[in-house]
């Protein structure tokens, strides 16, 4: 890892959702440099086997630290966080590194009727670390943890010129049919009043549900906490860049083991970055 504070942040995900998460951290540390990577290639994680979403994540933070000479390492990805943070952590003792989790704890606080819903990857409601996580807050609140197979790739397709029509019918379909089996939304006693987003890609999904879920149903997802969670592990490693940019040094940089064109969609429309910022990394295909 990168000692030098004007060295970049790493952040990566399965594929597009994490750039809700950069989105996030661009706010929290405005005069930090970021490099993105996007596995798009073997996008969704969430219902890829664990020991091939090890496997990737390894390949990515290795590949970060010796390209792109990362000072400290995001992964926006629930799936590989619950699968593999606890492996990076010991290959990297000294790498400042943040990871994700459902934010089940920051809902409790906001939560009035104690009835919380939780949209996740398959994944992530499989592991370990979410079980763990979840029974840490079952005395103080009835959870309802729905597994929603095939929304995050619909969400990945919707940035997709040729696909997003067909895409977007999906989302909306998928969105419905998750909802509905949690049960009743709203305020009233008995109704589930918070939302728990927990996987990076259903951020770009807000309007949808509120469309279905009306205005009072809180949602909480994750991109602050963990853009303040970064800044606090940087300040201690007394790696934080304080001084504004100069020169031609590109502030965000994006890359994508998959399809360019859908990453310089999702680039321009939800962090009005232009293509120029994207590449494809083909190297890390495999």
């Amino acid at each position: 890892m990168s000692t030098d504070p004007t060295h970049p942040i790493g952040v990566f995900d399965s594929g597009i959702g994490g750039l809700s998460v950069l989105q996030a951290l661009q706010t929290e540390l405005p005069h930090e440099r970021f490099v993105y990577l996007a596995d798009n290639a073997h996008a969704p994680y969430g219902e890829k086997s664990e020991s091939f979403i090890r496997q990737r994540t390894h390949a990515i933070a290795e590949y970060l630290l010796a390209q792109h000479h990362i000072k400290a390492l995001v992964v926006a990805c629930n799936t590989a966080t619950a699968a593999a943070i606890h492996e990076l952590r010991a290959r990297h003792p000294a790498l400042p590194l943040v990871g994700l989790e459902p934010a089940l704890k920051p809902a409790l606080a906001l939560s009035r009727t104690h009835r919380i819903g939780v949209m996740a990857t398959r994944g992530t409601v499989a592991s370990d670390k979410f079980a763990r996580l979840l029974a840490s807050v079952q005395s103080e609140a009835h959870f309802e943890v729905q597994a929603c197979n095939g929304l995050a790739l619909a969400i990945e397709l919707s940035t997709l010129p040729d696909q997003a029509v067909a895409a977007q019918a999906q989302i909306s379909q998928l969105l419905q049919t998750y909802t509905q089996a949690m049960g009743r939304f709203g305020c009233a006693p008995g109704d589930i009043d918070t939302l728990v987003l927990g996987c990076t890609h259903y951020v770009f999904v807000v309007k949808d549900l509120r469309q279905l879920l009306g205005p009072d149903v809180q949602l909480v997802s994750t991109g602050e906490p963990v853009a303040r969670q970064t800044q606090r592990l940087l300040a201690v490693a007394q790696l934080l860049n304080t001084q504004a940019r100069h020169g031609a040094a590109q502030p965000v940089r994006l890359m994508t083991t998959g399809d360019l064109q859908g990453l310089q969609a999702a680039a321009q429309r939800w962090l009005d970055l232009p293509p120029e910022v994207c590449e494809a990394v083909p190297a890390l295909l495999s």
